[in-house]
């Protein structure tokens, strides 16, 4: 009896068992030619697919994710300018050391050079954003390259990695027999490296801590990628040394803490003599490690995955390896002698007095209805309300110039892993892809993203995304008609053929953002009072469906701002 024929298998149904074999279990993306099919294969698969409608959004999506997650991030895009379009994501991930994988069509093979639809060299596009990249030239060649770019997104330093499919490698078969062989040869479910690397000089970190006048544990997003909450947590509570988290890195240990530095930031880099830096770089958002924001005699541990930081910041001690990992053997070897700074120790005193002293100033601040809105009413209004939901904690999402700085001070996180923002590379236009990252990654919390209008029109369009999957995502919108809010020239500035033109700066006055979602189905509200913003937060919070809340703000209410400067 002859048996019976084999089922054939193409390349698009091989990737998306590939990822699903992997542990993929979600994957964002803009589907067309050549990778449609991969896209509903992979859902078929058991994979769920966000469709986007840009390539920048779903990479800024896949990133997130891979922070939020602990595991790469994988998005779809189709050939030549979805590739393109797909670098701002890889380059996010590359800034952020966020682990993420793009997967793009290519043309055919047999027509590369000749000017076929969307041809682009795309390995060599995406050589400055990735840690590793790789082409498949054969269906055969797919699961093993598809494990191979997951594991390198994870691997050491996480970061970008970029898999390329060409069309006519999609379109190849291979019988269902064959390729279950191959699975099972590279099959690895766990998209895990294990970080744990030997950690040295754990004796010479804590010997400096203990002897220091004025230490410091400065720890970022870096840490919360490792989850080195608890020991974290612990190492504070055992020393009471203050602490300064980096924008992401809040809500590791909560904001509300008594040994929190965050308000008397300036006095604690300033001043401190030892500073632990866990999970954070020493580049623009910690001024360098340089003077004159931090003495010059203070004596840095750095403690990084990468030996490469470590080398470039040249610490007073370098601890390479994983946060959690370091944290625990710190923890561990100050257990035989324990040391702790009391109450009253003047360096506790200090930052305490300069807490409570900020704290009280900019309660103050906060305390004044101004209508029209300044940018403190609605944050006070939207940090309590944030506040009132209680845990699990919403996910804050934030992104503008005034209002991402505004929000930084006022917006209060306990828990970790629940801010995120324009990050590293300060890239405007993440966050209605981070929305649904979020949403996806963590279903049990309100996503809740506070906005400036320049930054929500990066990627506004998504709000239908938002709608069309029913994510519990609630958009507000600082609405200052403008970048920074408005026409800010001077008089002398308005000249020239085209100074009747809008100003560089403005938008249309009093955009009804909030219609945009009302168009697909989802729920705006238009606020100019508190008492209208705070019964769109309840009725939005509750519902926890698609909404926009549009916040007019004063115009003249803003400044400009570029790098975040910490006045306090």
């Amino acid at each position: 009896m002859a048996d019976a024929p084999q089922t054939l298998i193409d390349g698009s149904t091989l990737a998306a068992l590939s990822l699903a074999r992997a542990g993929v279990q979600h994957m964002f993306g803009v589907v067309g030619i050549p990778v449609t099919a991969v896209a509903t294969r992979a859902v078929a698969a058991g994979v769920r697919f966000l469709a986007f409608h840009n390539e920048q959004s779903a990479g800024y999506a896949a990133t997130a994710y891979g922070y939020l997650t602990g595991r790469p991030g994988v998005f779809l895009t189709v050939s030549g300018p979805g590739c393109v379009h797909g670098l701002a994501g890889l380059s996010n991930a590359a800034v952020n050391a966020w682990p993420a994988v793009m997967i793009s069509g290519s043309c055919d093979q047999a027509d590369a050079g000749k000017g076929d639809f969307q041809e682009l060299d795309q390995i060599e596009a995406v050589k400055p954003f990735v840690k590793f990249s790789a082409k498949a030239t054969h269906i055969a060649q797919i699961p093993r390259l598809v494990y191979q770019v997951l594991s390198q997104a994870v691997a050491g330093r996480p970061g970008g990695c970029y898999l390329d499919l060409p069309s006519d490698v999609l379109h190849q078969t291979i019988s269902d027999s064959e390729a279950d062989k191959i699975l099972s040869e590279v099959e690895n479910p766990r998209i895990e490296e294990i970080r744990d690397k030997e950690v040295v000089d754990i004796e010479k970190a804590v010997a400096l801590l203990r002897s220091a006048e004025r230490p410091l544990i400065v720890f970022g997003k870096g840490a919360a990628f490792a989850r080195a909450e608890e020991p974290l947590k612990k190492l504070i509570e055992t020393t009471r040394i203050p602490f300064l988290p980096t924008p992401m890195g809040k809500g590791l240990v909560p904001d509300t803490h008594e040994l929190a530095a965050t308000a008397a930031r300036s006095l604690a880099i300033g001043q401190c003599d030892v500073a632990l830096i866990v999970g954070a770089r020493l580049n623009w958002l910690l001024h360098f490690g340089e003077p004159p924001r931090w003495s010059k005699d203070v004596k840095f541990i750095l403690v990084d995955i990468s030996t490469e930081e470590i080398e470039l910041r040249k610490p007073h001690l370098g601890l390479v390896g994983d946060a959690k990992r370091v944290l625990e053997l710190i923890n561990k070897e100050i257990k035989d002698q324990p040391f702790c700074l009391g109450r009253s120790h003047p360096w506790v005193e200090a930052i305490s007095k300069k807490v409570k002293d900020n704290v009280a100033k900019m309660e103050v601040q906060l305390s004044k209805v101004v209508v029209p809105f300044n940018f403190f009413t609605p944050m006070r209004i939207i940090r309590d309300a944030i506040l009132s939901v209680g845990s699990p904690a919403p996910i804050l999402v934030s992104e503008g110039a005034n209002t991402m700085d505004v929000g930084r001070a006022v917006l209060v996180q306990n828990e970790p892993r629940t801010r995120l923002d324009a990050g590293t590379w300060g890239t405007m236009g993440v966050g209605l892809g981070y929305c649904i990252a979020a949403a996806v990654a963590s279903p049990e919390r309100l996503v809740v993203a506070v906005e400036g209008d320049s930054g929500f029109g990066f990627s506004a369009m998504e709000v239908e995304t938002l709608v069309r999957y029913q994510l519990p995502v609630v958009v507000i919108v600082f609405n200052n008609g403008g970048v920074y809010g408005g026409d800010r020239r001077s008089p002398n500035e308005i000249t020239g053929p085209h100074k009747d033109d809008p100003a560089p700066t403005s938008f249309v006055p009093g955009s009804a953002y909030h219609t945009l979602i009302e168009a697909f189905g989802g729920k705006g509200y238009l606020v100019g009072t508190p008492e209208e913003l705070k019964s769109a937060l309840s009725e939005s919070f509750s519902a926890r469906k698609p909404a926009v809340i549009n916040v007019i703000i004063d115009p003249y209410a803003g400044a400009e701002s570029g790098r975040m400067q910490h006045k306090n």
